[in-house]
C-alpha cells in the first residue's frame, strides 16, 4: 500500500477522477508492479479487502481468476464502487471463471442497472466467441425494447451487443444497423480521430468493410 501510494500521480487522478475512478496510479505503472509480484492469490485478496481502487486494480492483475467462488465475485461485484474496477474485474477474471455463465444468465436480469451491464458484458463475449445456444433474434428484441432508456453503463453494455451481434452474425446485420439507427443511441458521441464510433451502424459497417478488406489481401 505504501509503495502504490508513492507511485500517485495528481495528473493521472484528476484524468481518472472525470470517468469517476478515485485513483491516481498510472495503469502502466500498476502493469508494471503487478509483472513483479507476479501471480499471489492470497495478497490479491487481501489488496481487496482493502476497498482502495488503485490496490483493487492491482488485485486483479495478480488474482487467479479460476480459484473465486461465484459468490464471491458475485459480491465483489457489487462492492466494485468505480467503473475501471468493475471492468477489469469483469473482463481479466470473471470471463476466465468457470462461473461465468450462471454469472451472466443472474446478471443481465438483475434490477440493479450496473449489475445487469455486466451481464450483457458477458453476453456479448458470448456472442463474439461461443454464440451456439445464445437467442440472438430474442437478445435484439430486448436491446430493440430497453436499450434507448436505459441508464450510462447498461446503455452502453446493451450497444456494445448489438454491435458484437451485428459485426459477427451476417444473418442478423441488417436487423442490428436498423435498430441502431432508429434509436440513435450514442450516435453523437465524441470520437477521437483514427477511432471508430460507438453509434452501432458505423461500429458493425467500419468492422465489417476491414474484415473483408483483410480477407481480399
Amino acid at each position: 500500500m505504501a509503495e502504490l501510494a508513492a507511485l500517485e500521480d495528481p495528473t493521472a487522478r484528476a484524468v481518472n477522477e472525470r470517468h469517476g475512478d478515485d485513483h491516481g496510479v498510472t495503469l502502466s505503472k500498476l502493469r508494471a508492479l503487478a509483472k513483479r509480484l507476479k501471480t499471489q492469490q492470497e495478497l490479491a485478496c487481501r489488496l481487496w479487502e482493502t476497498d482502495d481502487t488503485a490496490a483493487r486494480l492491482l488485485a486483479l492483475l495478480i488474482c487467479r481468476p479460476k480459484a473465486f467462488e461465484g459468490a464471491e465475485l458475485d459480491a465483489m461485484l457489487r462492492g466494485a464502487r468505480t467503473p475501471k474496477v468493475h471492468d477489469w474485474l469483469v473482463n481479466y477474471v470473471v470471463k476466465k471463471n468457470p462461473h461465468a455463465e450462471e454469472l451472466r444468465l443472474a446478471w443481465s436480469a438483475d434490477p440493479d442497472p450496473v449489475v445487469a451491464s455486466a451481464g450483457w458484458a458477458l453476453t456479448t463475449e458470448r456472442v463474439a466467441k461461443k454464440p451456439e445456444g445464445l437467442d440472438l433474434a430474442g437478445l435484439l428484441d430486448v436491446i430493440e425494447a430497453e436499450m434507448k432508456d436505459a441508464p450510462d453503463r447498461l446503455q452502453w453494455a446493451m450497444n456494445h451487443c448489438l454491435a458484437q451481434i451485428g459485426i459477427e452474425h451476417a444473418e442478423h446485420r441488417d436487423r442490428a444497423i436498423d435498430i441502431g439507427e432508429r434509436l440513435e443511441v450514442l450516435k453523437d458521441y465524441p470520437t477521437s480521430p483514427g477511432c471508430t464510433s460507438p453509434f452501432a451502424p458505423v461500429w458493425i459497417s467500419e468492422m465489417v468493410r476491414r474484415r473483408q478488406g483483410e480477407t481480399v489481401a
